[in-house]
């Protein structure tokens, strides 16, 4: 199958247009059902089980009695207590037919939430745990999609793989050898190439109509990734103008969906007309072929009844086999966009025998490092530095040279091409990477937080901060008193990614989670970039206190905020070209000059232009 024109750009791992046939998928379902999570839930399955198959029996039989009703009222020694004998084992047979499999479904209830959590958590917590570089190609919208559609095939595939077509098939089994032994052998083989015929005929067009809903899967992701990315984005959105523009891309996205919808209703259409034809044919020549064998004598009228029942009843499953048919399809290709991605692996993974950090004082050392980002031409190339334990780095140079990416190396995002980072004297490819980072604060220069309390996000730097600690922390960033100025205090919520702050106090926040999270290394990549002059003054004292004591890297655009970093290393093009300190570059009269130059320019000039204001 050719690739939907628009998935092709998202859909770089290939999870979007995975397939499978139903044997991967009962081959899966078997392993999620056998986990040892699920053993406590092992006699539920047992007792649904039986109960299905119960109510088959009985469905199967219920029309037996009520024949032999018919015939004992049609029969010359007919008796009222007799008649309502077997009408009271009618309905009786009825009801269990009827009612075991809601018994079943409220026993079963359980097994299936707790099997569909253990799948949900599993495909979260390993996308949770893919690299970088994953979640910088997948947009949230449509990976969230895969994960519903997925964890929904599993509900679908466990009940209409157990609960109905195994027990359906058991039912037609039973049907045939009741038709053949009680009334007509030609009957039963009637209905068993009905059912053939049906089956055929379901399974020709269901497999026509799975390339259609994968159609249709893929314009659905691509419209909810649509709609998600701009409803994501509404400030970038609104600054350029672009309602109308992202309204007509939601429009393009929900035509494209409009018209696979429509072609997939049409092949429904075609297969619920061909399906009724054919039962409504298969139940007619049963019928007439029970009809002569009336006449000819060889059974009772009764029996002609008893036949069109069984024949009904047998249709009702069937009805619902060719729907769930279909979405056994579906739900085999969704539960292999779901393994897709439980299939990946992380590009960064920790090693078998990784060891976790041992903090001494948190010394950096990048040694010959070379990297090469997919996104680019170029990358980094042989560089070389130390950061002492306690002392301050700052990394400045144009846009591009590769700043931001010596950082993501730090955080072990990426493996280096070449050489090798070292913290406190140990290889970070050899650590655990969840000890590495739990010994790095970052403060980015967007602070992202979540919609939650003022409270929730400072402690997401460290759950388990007392409140004294939570108070300190946001006393030395300068935020302790504009929280306590809130209407709600720490119980305030901050919006969606914070948009309720402004971007000093966003700021500030990332400032504080950082200290309350008390790392041996402290990450300011350009933490002030985004500020305006008065704000980052603000900022760059709460950044001051976060640095004591800890081992600081500093990106920085703005090059006043380096200016008291004991090493500034200058980047150009992913090389070193300068190092010193400030006084030492400046006196150098190189690259770092000149940007030094450019930027008090920039500001005399801004200044200037405030006074004549």
């Amino acid at each position: 199958m050719a690739m939907h024109p628009k998935a092709a750009a998202t859909d770089v791992d290939a999870i979007e247009t995975g397939k499978a046939g139903i044997g991967i998928s009962l081959v899966r379902i078997g392993q999620i059902l056998a986990r040892p999570e699920l053993a406590k839930w092992r006699p539920l399955m047992v007792l649904a089980l039986l109960l299905t198959l119960a109510s088959k029996v009985f469905s199967v039989y219920a029309p037996v009695y009520f024949g032999d009703a018919i015939n004992v009222l049609s029969g010359p020694n007919a008796t009222l207590a007799a008649v309502m004998l077997l009408l009271g084992w009618w309905t009786l047979a009825r009801i269990m037919g009827s009612n075991l499999p809601y018994v079943r479904d409220a026993l079963f209830a359980p097994v299936s939430q707790d099997a569909q959590r253990l799948i949900a958590v599993g495909a979260y917590g390993h996308a949770q745990g893919l690299s970088l570089a994953f979640h910088q190609t997948r947009r949230t919208g449509a990976l969230n999609r895969v994960i519903d559609r997925g964890v929904a095939a599993l509900d679908y595939l466990v009940r209409f793989l157990a609960f109905n077509i195994g027990p359906t098939l058991i039912e037609l089994a039973l049907a045939a050898w009741v038709l053949a032994t009680r009334y007509s052998p030609w009957s039963a083989l009637l209905a068993v190439v009905v059912v053939v015929l049906y089956a055929v005929f379901t399974g020709l067009l269901t497999s026509w109509r799975t390339e259609q809903r994968r159609k249709l899967n893929l314009a659905d992701t691509e419209l909810r990734a649509v709609a998600v990315d701009s409803l994501t984005n509404f400030e970038t959105v609104k600054a350029f103008a672009a309602e109308e523009r992202e309204t007509m891309r939601y429009d393009g996205a929900m035509k494209t969906y409009n018209k696979a919808m429509v072609d997939v209703s049409r092949s429904l259409a075609l297969l619920n007309a061909g399906q009724d034809i054919i039962m409504a044919l298969g139940l007619t020549g049963v019928a007439a072929l029970t009809a002569m064998a009336t006449f000819d004598g060889r059974i009772q009228p009764g029996d002609m009844a008893a036949v069109i029942l069984i024949m009904g009843n047998l249709y009702r499953p069937l009805s619902v086999l060719g729907w769930a048919f279909r979405e056994i399809n579906q739900g085999a290709v969704d539960l292999e966009k779901l393994y897709g991605l439980l299939n990946m692996k992380a590009e960064v993974a920790d090693k078998l025998d990784a060891k976790p950090l041992q903090v001494k004082g948190g010394a950096v050392r990048f040694e010959d490092v070379s990297f090469t980002h997919d996104a680019r031409s170029a990358g980094l190339s042989h560089v070389s530095f130390d950061v002492p334990a306690g002392s301050k780095l700052a990394i400045v140079g144009p846009s591009g040279s590769g700043k931001s990416t010596l950082l993501k190396l730090l955080f072990r995002f990426y493996d280096t091409g070449g050489g090798r980072v070292r913290v406190d004297g140990q290889d970070v490819r050899d650590l655990k990477q969840a000890s590495l980072r739990d010994a790095i604060g970052l403060v980015p220069q967007e602070v992202v937080l979540f919609n939650s309390s003022m409270k929730d996000n400072l402690l997401y730097g460290r759950p388990d901060a007392s409140d004294e600690d939570l108070r300190e922390a946001a006393r030395r960033a300068q935020l302790a008193d504009f929280i306590d100025r809130l209407p709600k205090g720490w119980e305030t919520r901050v919006g969606e990614r914070g948009v309720k702050l402004s971007g000093g106090e966003r700021q500030r926040v990332g400032i504080a989670r950082a200290i309350l999270k008390n790392p041996a290394i402290l990450v300011l990549d350009e933490a002030t970039s985004a500020l305006d002059s008065a704000t980052e003054a603000d900022v760059q004292g709460a950044l001051e206190e976060a640095a004591k004591g800890r081992t600081t890297l500093m990106v920085a655009h703005r090059l006043s905020t380096v200016a008291g970093a004991d090493e500034i290393i200058v980047l150009d093009e992913g090389k070193i070209s300068e190092r010193g300190t400030h006084a030492e570059l400046l006196a150098k009269g190189g690259l770092y000059a000149d940007l030094w130059a450019r930027q008090s320019r920039t500001y005399e000039d801004a200044a200037a232009t405030e006074r004549v204001a």
